[in-house]
């Protein structure tokens, strides 16, 4: 935190020194053990669908606790919830944290969860000291993140920057046809505010890493600088059905073979493209999947990830380039289709230090990293300025019901968010 900022909150609260204020690891462990009990597996996880029952008490249970330190509660239509604390000059607009709490089918405590009670853990914090800021403070809960019940993903900040028209989400239906809109009324979360349209002054964003950099590095706080822009593809092989015996091997159309060679050129194009090149393929399906039979048609998908566009343009002219030679050489038509396109998101510079300035003041190990992942935040860095902090996940694993991370390191993610949103809102 600058001297001039920390000046200014000491003479206004008579606090000391804001330096020294730190946020209390067991309540922040005990919050997260107690929303992890809603939707709970026997595995140890947690299945908390966006917009069931189970999702609606996840959000009782915030807006409990932060109207229990006399936060005000704003819903809007889409279902964010937005737990403010108002600030010295209710007229700047404020400094955002927050994340999600709707899980994967088979999920852990920490993804998103943790963000959010992070973010409650520095108000309380701030309540607990007397601590007011220049700029209000808000703790965000964003709808439907994962995407697993409902699409698109990250529906409730896409839809806030205005990524996503409220009416289309409202209309989206899970497998059994229940709406968007029915969802958010079936729960009390039909919200009457309005969907964006106001200035965000900083937004900050606390994770779990969901990867195992940070482990692998002995390293306690990521430095996020950016998230990895996103292509997804659709491909299509389709070469001839025949008879596994009679037809000779240098007279086949085989669909499979010329996919493993697709398969085999995503991974190479990848590591050709490091140290932040990604290529995953992530489905494949045979037809007509019989064992005496060469396959005639393979649909696949194709996720590529890069920094840059430059790069990730750089991997999609060799994939295409590939197929084309693929399909050449093995006489199997391959179509590939570009389905999805997230463009790469640095992360504002300011914040960015702010994050790595707190780490360093807090004496944290820390280095620099880049978001393979897609969060909330990716979105709000389109309308504000943003930053990420994560903190190391055992394994590196994510999405999964062992999903696992140490008190003391969530601990220190959330005084490193507490002191750059302090920093933020001076």
């Amino acid at each position: 935190m600058s001297t001039q900022a920390s000046a200014m909150l000491d003479t206004a609260t008579g606090v000391s020194d804001l330096r020294s204020l730190r946020v209390d690891g067991k309540r922040l462990w005990d919050s997260l053990m107690r929303l992890a009990q809603i939707g709970a597996t026997p595995k140890g996880g947690v299945c908390r669908l966006a917009l069931t029952e189970l999702d609606g008490l996840g959000r009782d249970f915030f807006i409990a606790e932060a109207k229990a330190i006399g936060c005000t509660i704003r819903v809007d239509a889409i279902g964010n919830i937005f737990a403010r604390r108002a600030g010295r000059d209710e007229t700047l607009p404020p400094v955002m944290t927050g994340s999600h709490i709707d899980t994967q089918p088979t999920g852990g405590k920490f993804d998103g969860n943790y963000g959010v009670l992070a973010g409650l853990e520095v108000l309380r914090t701030l309540a607990d000291a007397g601590v007011r800021t220049q700029a209000p403070l808000e703790v965000a809960v964003w709808t439907n993140e994962e995407g697993s019940r409902f699409v698109p993903v990250m529906m409730g900040s896409g839809a806030f920057i205005g990524e996503f028209a409220l009416d289309d989400v409202l209309k989206q239906t899970d497998r059994d046809g229940i709406s968007v809109g029915d969802a958010l009324r079936g729960i009390g979360y039909d919200g009457g505010e309005e969907v964006g349209g106001r200035p965000v002054g900083a937004y900050f964003e606390a994770h779990i890493e969901q990867g195992p950099v940070l482990e692998a590095n002995d390293t306690v706080i990521g430095v996020v600088t950016g998230a990895l822009g996103q292509r997804w593809y659709d491909v299509v092989l389709t070469g001839m059905e025949a008879h596994a015996g009679p037809t000779p091997m240098a007279l086949r159309r085989d669909a499979l073979l010329a996919a493993s060679e697709l398969v085999g050129a995503v991974n190479r194009i990848a590591l050709e493209h490091r140290p932040h090149g990604r290529g995953t393929v992530g489905c494949l399906s045979v037809h007509p999947d019989s064992r005496n039979v060469i396959p005639g048609k393979v649909t696949m998908t194709v996720d590529m990830r890069a920094p840059d566009d430059a790069v990730l343009g750089a991997m999609d002219a060799a994939l295409r380039e590939t197929g084309a030679a693929i399909a050449q050489r093995t006489g199997v038509d391959i179509a590939i289709s570009q389905v999805v396109y997230f463009p790469p998101q640095p992360f504002e510079p300011r914040l960015v230090n702010a994050v790595r300035d707190g780490a360093a003041s807090l004496g944290l190990s820390a280095m620099d990293v880049v978001s393979g992942a897609g969060h909330d935040a990716v979105y709000l860095a389109r309308v504000a300025p943003t930053a990420m902090i994560f903190v190391p996940c055992k394994d590196g694993i994510s999405h999964n019901e062992i999903e696992d991370a140490r008190p003391e390191h969530l601990e220190a993610g959330a005084n490193v968010l507490l002191h750059a949103m302090l920093d933020a809102a001076r």
